[in-house]
């Protein structure tokens, strides 16, 4: 197909590596329908001892639950990085709206910080499902939630069929050098077979 890159362990990404296909369906108004790939959690941490305690730490909180406790499930885990290198500079998430990461309507997500430093900004806003494609000032965004994580491990678990969410730009602070956000999004769903 013309155009189109096939990106496997033979023919890496050129800039991440290897990389997990991730599609939002009709959920990235910026990009819908589009595939998108995430660079692949690194191999040395896989096994991390955090990383696979946080990921249990979620499985368990929705195994009591009718449609996830009695099948198996699906983890989706992505490292996502805001990263700013100088004054003046924003890190935007997309879709850089309020919006619904698509999927299965059982999809619950989890959100954990791991690093947040030498940067501002990144607030999360959770609002309705209506909400989505807005901005969350505009004034008929119907806002749940506004928050800002500021400590490692700081983190909340949406219902995503049942909200809209956003992350706000990440920008410099006030320490010279680079700075950052870093989270960990661990998305559990029944896990359906397909052919």
């Amino acid at each position: 197909m013309e155009g189109r890159t096939v990106l496997d362990s033979r023919n890496p990404h050129p800039v991440h590596g290897t990389v997990t296909d991730f599609s939002q369906g009709e959920g990235d108004p910026e990009y819908p329908r589009t595939r998108r790939v995430l660079p692949d959690i690194p191999e040395a941490l896989r096994g991390n001892a955090l990383l696979l305690r946080l990921l249990r730490w979620d499985i368990e909180q929705v195994l009591s639950l009718k449609n996830l406790g009695r099948r198996p499930l699906w983890a989706g885990v992505h490292l996502i990085r805001l990263g700013v290198d100088r004054p003046g500079q924003d890190a935007v998430s997309s879709p850089n709206c309020l919006h619904q990461d698509g999927g299965s309507a059982s999809t619950f997500t989890f959100a954990h910080l791991i690093s947040r430093t030498n940067v501002t900004g990144g607030q999360n806003v959770i609002a309705t499902p209506g909400s989505a494609g807005l901005q969350p000032e505009d004034p008929w965004a119907d806002i749940h939630a506004d928050f800002t994580l500021t400590d490692p491990l700081d983190g909340y678990a949406v219902h995503d069929h049942r909200v809209s969410h956003y992350v706000g730009p990440v920008r410099a602070g006030s320490e010279p050098g680079p700075g950052e956000r870093s989270i960990l999004i661990i998305g559990l769903a029944p896990y359906i077979p397909q052919l």
